[in-house]
């Protein structure tokens, strides 16, 4: 074994950061490549109405229970007093978390009990965008976890 010298010691530590550098590269790019990041366009712009935007939802007193039935996602909206929530508009985007690979706006059709989706969802987690308009038009947005079992 021949004797460890200053250019020996040079090279383990080239190498080894060289390592470090090149893994931490590479989960960049596939992180950036799988999620944009982007929630909104300008933060500052939607930092504007935000609190007004709150109050207003917190005003109408909706509760939303979402529940996963054989893969589609049903909706329940209630209003403070418990009965079922009138709903002029109702948009309910979905996608994995952590990726906007698979985003798509699940279409939704009204039940007795709610709204459900028309478009099975498959099996693992998924993350649900839901944006309802009351008849006077307070937006009630919400955001959701869910997870889809599989069969």
């Amino acid at each position: 074994m021949s004797e460890l010298t200053g250019r020996g010691v040079a090279a383990i530590t080239i190498g080894a950061f060289g390592v470090i550098i090149a893994v931490n590269a590479v989960l960049a790019v596939v992180a950036v490549d799988s999620f944009s990041g982007t929630v909104v366009e300008n933060s500052y712009i939607a930092s504007q109405s935000f609190n007004e935007e709150l109050s207003a939802q917190r005003a109408l007193g909706w509760q939303v229970s979402p529940r996963v039935e054989d893969g589609y996602l049903h909706l329940d909206f209630a209003t403070a007093d418990g009965r079922p929530a009138l709903l002029a508009n109702l948009l309910v985007t979905v996608g994995r978390p952590g990726t906007n690979a698979e985003d798509m706006i699940l279409p939704m059709e009204e039940t007795a009990e709610g709204y459900a989706s028309t478009v099975r969802l498959p099996a693992g987690g998924w993350r649900a965008e839901i944006e309802a308009e009351a008849e006077d038009g307070t937006r009630f947005r919400q955001s959701r976890s869910l997870y889809v079992r599989a069969d």
